[in-house]
């Protein structure tokens, strides 16, 4: 899933992703000593994935990567940018993921004439029972919801795309100088189409960064698409399951904040992040000429949540290097502009993270490096894997 396609991206790059390699690869320990409730919570996420995509592969053909993302992006706290051509079932996809979650579920289509009240909502004047008082009421949009679709985002003007930017980063909305805060958890999943440009307003970089993927989304492939043809033509979709509460969430959303990183895992994620800067010391030659400006420190931030959200899954509670090379392009693609010599050339921004993977090593110093005793632990622990059948 995940690995494949990072294999895919990487190409030539010499490292095997599998999960029981990515389990044993930078092991330092941190399981040892885990509370029993914590274990149970592991393995808990981590059967709770399997079932979650079971019961959507009812509905939804193939895409188990960007299922696979949108969850890890759930259980971040973080948002998703989905880019892809029209039919690809973007919009029933995250339909369908909402009734597995049991969450609210609202969809947004952006067009040139949306105002930023049309999602955030607004004032009105109400008249009080004995009719003679009149005040105003604040009457709430749509972005109050758990699941929010903003369909087509790049088809209305900067100024309402913005109205997403305080939902997104501060999970509330300020209308008439009173903040009112969004229901939880709360999850933007934003699509555009990256074909047809006519009629379109770029995201602003400011927006783009606080989406923490930016998923593409593909073609099926022929086996996938004689299944799509049998099961949409049918007489009506399955009905869904809820296999998971809000509140389950919430409290998984809190485990993932839990997951320990040690520091040479950290400080990989934050020269990676560097690296994409032209004017930075730890820049590969090749970055000034074709990066006009690079990743910001939100970049290093969101690497780490999604690793962290990644390991749960996967039912471990250790974070990798090997993990965080998984989401370095959804999670960089959109966070640093090309030069014009680039564009020209026709590169783009994943072809330069291919080349930013196999340039930016990983560094044991003696303070950021695993102890002796850790790596101990962490041999030790391998004999008692998290069961998540």
């Amino acid at each position: 899933m995940i690995e494949s396609q990072h294999r895919d991206r990487v190409g030539s790059f010499p490292l095997d992703l599998s999960p029981a390699s990515v389990a044993q690869e930078d092991d330092t320990g941190f399981e040892e000593g885990l509370s029993g409730e914590t274990m149970e919570l592991v393995a808990e996420l981590a059967a709770t994935r399997k079932r979650l995509l079971e019961e959507i592969s009812q509905v939804i053909v193939g895409q188990r990567d960007v299922l696979d993302l949108v969850l890890i992006s759930l259980f971040a706290g973080g948002h998703c940018l989905m880019t892809g051509v029209p039919g690809l079932a973007k919009t029933l996809m995250v339909s369908s993921l909402s009734k597995t979650l049991s969450l609210d579920f609202k969809r947004i289509q952006f067009t040139p004439d949306l105002m930023p009240t049309d999602i955030t909502g607004t004032m009105v004047l109400a008249e009080g029972e004995d009719q003679r008082q009149r005040s105003f009421v604040f009457q709430s949009g749509p972005i109050f919801t758990n699941m929010l679709l903003a369909d087509e985002i790049n088809r209305t003007p900067p100024k309402t795309q913005a109205a997403l930017l305080e939902g997104m980063q501060e999970k509330s909305v300020t209308v008439g100088g009173v903040t009112h805060p969004l229901p939880a958890p709360f999850l933007v999943l934003a699509t555009q189409n990256p074909i047809e440009q006519e009629g379109t307003y770029t995201l602003p970089e400011a927006q783009l960064d606080r989406f923490l993927f930016m998923i593409n989304v593909d073609y099926p492939s022929l086996d996938e698409e004689e299944a799509i043809l049998i099961k949409t033509t049918l007489d009506e979709l399955p009905s869904l399951n809820a296999m998971i509460n809000r509140d389950q969430i919430l409290q998984f959303q809190r485990l993932v904040r839990q997951v320990p990183v040690s520091r040479y895992v950290a400080n990989y994620a934050a020269r990676l992040a560097r690296a994409t800067r032209p004017k930075d010391p730890l820049a590969p030659d090749f970055i000034p000429k074709w990066v006009q400006w690079g990743c910001g420190p939100r970049a290093g931030q969101a690497l780490l949540l999604a690793a962290k959200a990644y390991v749960l899954l996967t039912g471990r509670f250790n974070v990798s290097v090997n993990d965080i090379r998984l989401f370095v392009h959804p999670v960089f693609r959109h966070r640093f502009g090309l030069t014009f010599t680039a564009t020209s050339e026709g590169y783009d921004t994943d072809k330069v993270i291919d080349w930013l993977l196999k340039s930016v090593p990983v560094i044991y110093d003696e303070d950021k490096k695993p102890t002796l005793m850790e790596r101990v632990r962490g041999s030790l622990r391998r004999k008692k894997k998290v069961d998540v059948t």
